[in-house]
């Protein structure tokens, strides 16, 4: 029992061993630890924003495709209802197809045409954040410009809603700057609701 208390906890007759105190180890362990943990840190938030980009994708896909086949077929707002039913069918463990959503994948293919746009602008943040773009903003120009400010800036949702209400463009001047393809800050409050978004909801593609 002692050797036990000793080595670390006895578990299904496995014995852990003990990690030493922090006082216990050098200087250059710790320049080391935290180099690794910065690194675990830059990849993480890059797995997840990779994932977040690909639902994003996706959900412009299904919205371009739902586009064409109404321009083609004349299909109205029941097809999606239909939709909605037959997606939750297929995949039962993959949320996000709602009829409300799958409306708002439509309206967010529609409102952006260009997927080179899509691809390194808005995929880079959260879906609701894009419904919050969708809803509260007219121009395309604005759009933009608020996605990058998001990005660039880490904003969550309800931090980009409060910067739309003051016309913080307005503000600041309309300049558009060239598309950002960077990751927001690691501790910003984008970035937790990317994390927490996945880890609740959404599935592995």
């Amino acid at each position: 029992m002692d050797n036990r208390k000793h080595m670390g906890k006895d578990r299904d007759g496995v014995i852990f061993p003990v990690a030493p105190n922090l006082s216990e180890m050098s200087n250059s362990y710790m320049q080391f630890i935290e180099k690794i943990k910065e690194q675990i840190r830059i990849q993480r938030i890059s797995v997840v924003m990779k994932a977040n980009s690909s639902m994003i994708c996706l959900y412009w896909t299904i919205g371009k495709a739902i586009l064409e086949k109404q321009e083609e077929e004349g299909w109205g707002a029941k097809v999606i209802d239909r939709m909605a039913k037959d997606l939750k069918e297929a995949f039962p463990d993959m949320p996000g197809f709602s009829p409300r959503n799958i409306k708002y994948m439509r309206k967010f293919a529609l409102y952006w045409p260009d997927y080179e746009i899509v691809q390194r602008v808005v995929a880079q943040i959260p879906w609701r954040t894009n419904i919050t773009l969708l809803d509260k903003l007219k121009e395309q120009e604005e759009r933009i410009w608020y996605a990058e400010k998001t990005i660039e800036n880490g904003w969550s949702k309800t931090i980009l809603e409060l910067q739309i209400q003051s016309r913080l463009m307005e503000r600041t001047g309309k300049t558009v700057n060239n598309f950002p393809a960077a990751l927001p800050p690691m501790d910003s409050d984008m970035a937790n609701q990317i994390f927490n978004l996945f880890q609740q909801e959404v599935p592995h593609f």
